[in-house]
């Protein structure tokens, strides 16, 4: 199902951010303002067709009330399957000249903002990861936002959708995966944990964390360390932290 995005301002951002766009749909009364005028600009060159439609319409369409005589709607994100990303990594190892057999698998236990969503998107295609989780409820998926956060990291990186995140951790131990929870209640420090060869790191919902049945079926779990007064770090900030350690241990 197609989504859409409302207002100026974050319609002239979607289309700066390369998000894939079908139409937008235009109040016929609208006065050409210069954020108007910048919707054009960059729809033309975009070549993303805008309509001309009653300001009712745009009433009837919006959900919160703020289109601002903009509405657009967005292309479905194509997602891919567990055996997607499983099969990428395995041709990776093969094609690495180096050696390394060394992959990593970014999986999302109920991520539920979708600009946390991004972020760890960008940071996984950072450091080279052969792709993303996440459950198919329950859970942020790709919108305007994501493709914001990410840079257009959404672009490069395939992100599967799976209807249970424990099976998705049992099929990739089948296949030569380390499982490795994120967890600030884990007793040892993320340093000290063997992050060497293919890992799927598990990172988990802004508010509980991974949950213990996931944390159940982890082979590994490591904590980053806290020195300051605050107890945590945003899930995206201490995804970074983590895949660095990833690569820092297989790849300096």
């Amino acid at each position: 199902m197609a989504e859409f995005i409302e207002g100026k301002r974050p319609i002239i951002e979607a289309l700066r951010e390369n998000v894939p766009l079908m139409r937008i749909l235009m109040a016929d009364n609208l006065k050409r303002d210069p954020l108007v005028q910048d919707v054009l600009r960059k729809a033309k060159q975009r070549n993303v067709p805008v309509e001309k439609v009653p300001r009712q319409k745009l009433d009837d369409i919006s959900q919160r009330g703020v289109h601002q005589g903009f509405i657009a709607y967005t292309e479905p994100f194509t997602y891919v399957g567990v055996g997607d990303v499983i099969a990428r990594a395995v041709r990776a190892n093969k094609d690495d000249s180096s050696n390394h057999d060394a992959q990593l698998v970014v999986v999302l236990d109920h991520i539920t903002d979708a600009g946390n969503l991004g972020a760890i998107i960008r940071s996984a295609e950072c450091v080279g990861a052969a792709g993303v989780i996440i459950p198919n409820k329950r859970s942020a998926r790709v919108d305007a936002t994501t493709y914001k956060t990410s840079a257009g990291a959404v672009g490069h990186l395939p992100i599967a959708l799976t209807a249970n995140i424990t099976q998705a951790l049992k099929r990739l131990q089948e296949n030569g995966f380390w499982t490795v929870a994120a967890t600030e209640h884990a007793s040892e420090e993320l340093w000290s944990v063997n992050l060497h060869g293919n890992i799927a790191l598990v990172l988990g919902n802004e508010a509980q964390g991974v949950s213990r049945l996931v944390r159940d079926v982890c082979d590994l779990e490591g904590r980053l360390p806290m020195r300051g007064k605050v107890s945590s770090l945003n899930v995206a900030q201490a995804s970074t932290a983590c895949m660095f350690e990833w690569v820092r241990q297989n790849f300096s």
